[in-house]
């Protein structure tokens, strides 16, 4: 069987990025295939990070003197930064607040705004096969609600058998005048799949509020808030080439209340916002449409060869395993389970042979998958070769 091919006309721009991950360049044994999880950091981060701490080290919007004013600079910079790289073109209308990830930013709009947006009756719409991250904060703030008499119905997302695409009209169908909230997943972390959260918008009308977990999309894909008509988008830097400890909720600011996160801020994380920044300007000089496309493919290259491997089975939708294939393709995320070896047991095996991978249950929600299995999630840096070792490998074990 011969491999699809990549974009062979990116293959000496993948070349040229590779090279400025040190780590990666520097263990040229291993193939680093847990991006989902957390990218690997190019040279121009770690150089940010370094020229921060060694010039302008400081707390923002505390002092006076030049470190201080830089920092403070550096903070209400990147707020811009992030809005202009969601494709915000109305940016004095929103609003941009650094938390320490996803799972912290989608807590604090359900634990500081999403209660002054509820009465007594209203609905929610919650995915029970996304993250737990996308589920736990929503089913709390009901909780809370109930312990002051305020009765919040939850409506479960409905996903399309097979597919595991969100059911458009099947929302339609659930979601009514009282539906105030809706929790949406931009590119699933287990299927790999953009879950189309633009149609999200027809289904429950202009009113309703829509809540975007952008973890696996923000510098993986290209995302326009604009395009997506939605209220919040919220990320982790750390997925998207920045440090661990950085993130941001991106809020409109049109429906319902003002976001402003409750309680006394503190000190902002001043490292990972500059973290955040450098990280944001490498990926537009990079072009995300095209880490898209070299991703996209890579991850075709990989379900391609797994078609001709009877021994694993692909999660997600089946019509997308084909290089050719006319649905949508996977979005670097390529979830597998060997139908006689345990997970955990296979990605032991592949970390053996040099691959790193998730072989867990993926902090999936009850209504997805039960049974462990193994990811493989990708970036700029992988390559076509570790692609083909992998399945190299993994046939040996069929």
């Amino acid at each position: 069987m011969t491999a699809p091919t990549t974009c062979e006309d990116l293959r000496a721009w993948q070349r040229e990025l590779r090279a400025q991950f040190p780590i990666v360049t520097g263990h040229p044994e291993l193939a680093y295939l847990d991006s989902a999880a957390t990218s690997q950091k190019p040279r121009a981060v770690l150089d940010a990070v370094q020229a921060y701490l060694t010039t302008s080290n400081a707390n923002a919007a505390r002092g006076t003197y030049t470190w201080a004013n830089r920092t403070t600079d550096l903070v209400e910079r990147t707020r811009e930064r992030v809005a202009r790289f969601l494709g915000d073109t109305r940016a004095e209308r929103s609003a941009v607040h650094f938390t320490s990830g996803t799972t912290e930013g989608l807590r604090t709009i359900a634990r500081d705004w999403l209660p002054g947006l509820l009465r007594d009756g209203d609905q929610i719409v919650v995915p029970g096969a996304d993250h737990r991250a996308n589920i736990e904060p929503w089913l709390e703030t009901r909780r809370q609600l109930a312990r002051e008499g305020v009765r919040i119905h939850v409506v479960e997302m409905p996903y399309q058998s097979g597919s595991w695409d969100y059911d458009h009209r099947a929302l339609a169908e659930r979601a009514g005048p009282r539906t105030r909230f809706v929790a949406a997943t931009h590119v699933h972390h287990v299927y790999g799949g953009d879950m189309n959260v633009h149609r999200i918008r027809r289904a429950v009308g202009p009113e309703a509020v829509i809540c975007l977990d952008a973890a696996q999309g923000v510098g993986h894909v290209p995302l326009s808030v604009d395009d997506l008509d939605v209220d919040f988008v919220v990320f982790s830097g750390h997925k998207a080439l920045a440090l661990p400890g950085s993130g941001a909720v991106w809020a409109r600011q049109e429906r319902g209340p003002r976001f402003t996160p409750g309680g006394w801020s503190g000190t902002p994380n001043t490292v990972g916002v500059a973290s955040l920044e450098a990280a944001l300007d490498w990926l537009d000089a990079a072009g995300v449409e095209r880490v898209e496309r070299w991703t996209v493919d890579l991850a075709a290259r990989l379900t391609e060869g797994l078609r001709g491997l009877d021994a694993y089975e692909v999660l997600g939708c089946p019509l997308s395993l084909a290089a050719d294939s006319a649905v949508q393709r996977r979005r670097g995320i390529v979830t597998l389970r060997h139908r006689a070896v345990d997970s955990g047991d296979l990605g032991f095996v592949l970390f053996s042979h040099g691959f790193m991978v998730r072989s867990d249950h993926l902090c999936q929600g009850d209504a997805g998958e039960r049974t462990g299995s193994v990811r493989v999630s990708l970036h700029v840096y992988n390559t076509e070769e570790e692609i083909d070792r992998l399945l190299s490998v993994l046939a040996s074990l069929a």
